[in-house]
C-alpha cells in the first residue's frame, strides 16, 4: 500500500484531474490512497466570498461554482455522480447567506467554510476516476478515522486515529478500492469541522502511511523535490536525491517550503519514507525522506535563506552567574507572542532573530529592564543543511566565501539537530551568498558525471 497526496496546483481543473488519474494507473498494482487538496485556488475563493459576506453583505460564489461546474462538465461526470457534488454548492451558499446576515465568522465557522474546496474536488476526482477504468471512492477524513480536538484552524489529530485510520482505510483498499480522501480537514469529537493548519493536507497523507504501515508517502508538488537552493534565486539548483527528515525539517523552517515540518513528525515516528515528486514531470525521480543515510555524502544537501528577519542583541553583566536570567528574557517574548527562530549566547550576551514585521517599541522597552537592547530589521537567515560531521569544513568555506563578497556574519547558530548551520547578513546581500555557496558546494556537474551528491567528497 502507498499513499498519494496532490496539492491544488495538481488538481487544479479537468485537464490536471485526467493527469493525475493516469499517475495512480501507473501504481494502481500498489493499492494507493489518494489525500486531496481543494482545487486550485478554491481555499482562497472561499475566504474572499467569506469576506464579503461579512463586510458587504454579499453572497457570491461565481468563481468557485464556475471552476466546479466547468471541471464536471469537461470530465463528463454523470448526473448520478452530481447528485453528491451539486448539494455541496447550495450548502455553501447556504453558508455564506448565514454569515451576511448575522456578520459574524467564527474560527469554527471559518473551518467549516473553508472543508468545501476538498470535499469538492474528492468527489468530483472520484467521480471521474471511476468512469477511466479506477474503481474509486469519495471520503470525507473523519469517514477513515480522522479525529482531532477542537483547537479550530489548527487543530491536532487525538491519539486514537492511530487506531482508526488503519481500520477504516486496510479494508477498502484489500477490496481493490481507491479511497479519494479529503486533506487538511477533520472533525473533533462533537462532529464540527475543523482543519489542521500549515502543512494539512501532507499531514494527512502521511498520517494515513504511518497509521496504516504503508510502504511510502508520495507527496505531489509542481517541482522535481527539495532542491539544493531556491530555483528562483540560483537557476542551476537541483533536486536532492535523498535526505533525513530532520535535514527537510530543517530545510521547510528556514526556507525551503516543500513539506512543513510538522507534515513529517508521524512518518518519523515509524521510520515510512515520504517521496517528493512533480505531478507535472512525473519521469523525474523525486526526493526521497528517509531516516538516515546510508552512503556517502557531500558535506551539504541544500542552501536556504529566509529574509525580513530582525536581529536583538542582548548585553548585560548580570547574567553572569545568575540562574533565571534566560527565563526573563524569554518570558518576555512568550508576552509579546513572538516566536523566537535563532539563538547564540555568551557569558554576558544574547543574540537571537525573529520573524517579526510589526512594531517591536513595547518589546525594547520590557527588555531594557533588564539589559542593554540593540534591534536590527533587514536582515536575512542563511542556512547550510549539512553533514555535522563536517561542520569545521563547512563553515570554513562559508565563511571564506563571505570574506571574498565583503560580507560581515552578523550572528551564528548551529540547531539542537546539529544537521543546520545558520548565520546572519543583510538582507541585501543574502542572494550573492546563497549563490556563492552554492556554486562552492554544488559546482556544475562535469560531462559525463552527476555530481548532484553535494559538493566534493
Amino acid at each position: 500500500m502507498i499513499v498519494m497526496k496532490f496539492g491544488g496546483s495538481s488538481v487544479a481543473n479537468a485537464e490536471r484531474i485526467r493527469h493525475v488519474a493516469e499517475i495512480v494507473k501507473t501504481q494502481i498494482d500498489r493499492k494507493p490512497v489518494l489525500v486531496l487538496s481543494a482545487m486550485g485556488d478554491t481555499t482562497d475563493h472561499l475566504l474572499e466570498a467569506a469576506d464579503e459576506a461579512l463586510k458587504k453583505g454579499t453572497v457570491s460564489i461565481n468563481r468557485i461554482e464556475e471552476l466546479h461546474k466547468k471541471t464536471i462538465k469537461e470530465l463528463k461526470i454523470s448526473a448520478a455522480a452530481q447528485k453528491e457534488i451539486m448539494p455541496l454548492l447550495e450548502e455553501l451558499r447556504s453558508l455564506l447567506v448565514g454569515i451576511s446576515l448575522i456578520r459574524e465568522l467564527t474560527v469554527r465557522t471559518k473551518d467549516y467554510l473553508v472543508s468545501f474546496g476538498e470535499r469538492l474536488s474528492v468527489r468530483i476526482a472520484a467521480s471521474y476516476f471511476n468512469t477511466a477504468g479506477i474503481k474509486a471512492g469519495a471520503f470525507d477524513s473523519w469517514k477513515v478515522g480522522f479525529i482531532s480536538d477542537s483547537n479550530f484552524t489548527s487543530a491536532e489529530l487525538i491519539k486514537e486515529c492511530w487506531q482508526l485510520i488503519p481500520e477504516k482505510i486496510i479494508p477498502l483498499t484489500e477490496k481493490g478500492i481507491l479511497p479519494v480522501v479529503t486533506g487538511f480537514i477533520a472533525q473533533d469529537v462533537n462532529s464540527n469541522i475543523t482543519t489542521l493548519g500549515r502543512g494539512g493536507s501532507d499531514l494527512s497523507a502521511t498520517m494515513i502511511a504511518a497509521a496504516c504501515n504503508a510502504e511510502e508517502a508520495q507527496v505531489w508538488k509542481d517541482v522535481d523535490g527539495i532542491l539544493t537552493a531556491d530555483p528562483r534565486l540560483v537557476k542551476t539548483a537541483r533536486p536532492v536525491d535523498t535526505v533525513t527528515y530532520e535535514e527537510a525539517a530543517e530545510m521547510a523552517y528556514f526556507g525551503a517550503q516543500v513539506l512543513h515540518p510538522r507534515a513529517m513528525q508521524p512518518c518519523m515516528k515509524t521510520g515510512t519514507p515520504v517521496l517528493v515528486k512533480n505531478s507535472y514531470n512525473p519521469g523525474a525521480p523525486g526526493t526521497r525522506i528517509i531516516g538516515s543515510l546510508g552512503k556517502k555524502t557531500g558535506p551539504v544537501r541544500a542552501i536556504t535563506s529566509r529574509k525580513n528577519a530582525t536581529l536583538v542583541d542582548l548585553v548585560s553583566t548580570r547574567m553572569l552567574g545568575q540562574s533565571g536570567f534566560l527565563e526573563g528574557v524569554f518570558s518576555t517574548f512568550a508576552r509579546h507572542q513572538l516566536s523566537v527562530d535563532m539563538v547564540a549566547t555568551s557569558e554576558v550576551s544574547i543574540s537571537l532573530t525573529l520573524d517579526a514585521a510589526r512594531d517591536l517599541s513595547s518589546l525594547k522597552k520590557d527588555l531594557s529592564q533588564i539589559a542593554s537592547v540593540d534591534i536590527k530589521t533587514g536582515k536575512a537567515i542563511v542556512t547550510i543543511i549539512g553533514d555535522v560531521r563536517r561542520s569545521s569544513e563547512i563553515l570554513v568555506r562559508a565563511f571564506k566565501i563571505c570574506q571574498l563578497l565583503g560580507v560581515t556574519v552578523q550572528m551564528v547558530s548551529q540547531g539542537a539537530s546539529k544537521v543546520n548551520i545558520s548565520f546572519i547578513v543583510d538582507d541585501n546581500e543574502a542572494g550573492d551568498v546563497v549563490k556563492a555557496l552554492h556554486d562552492d558546494f554544488f559546482p556544475a556537474p562535469s560531462i559525463g558525471k552527476d555530481s548532484a551528491s553535494g559538493g566534493r567528497a
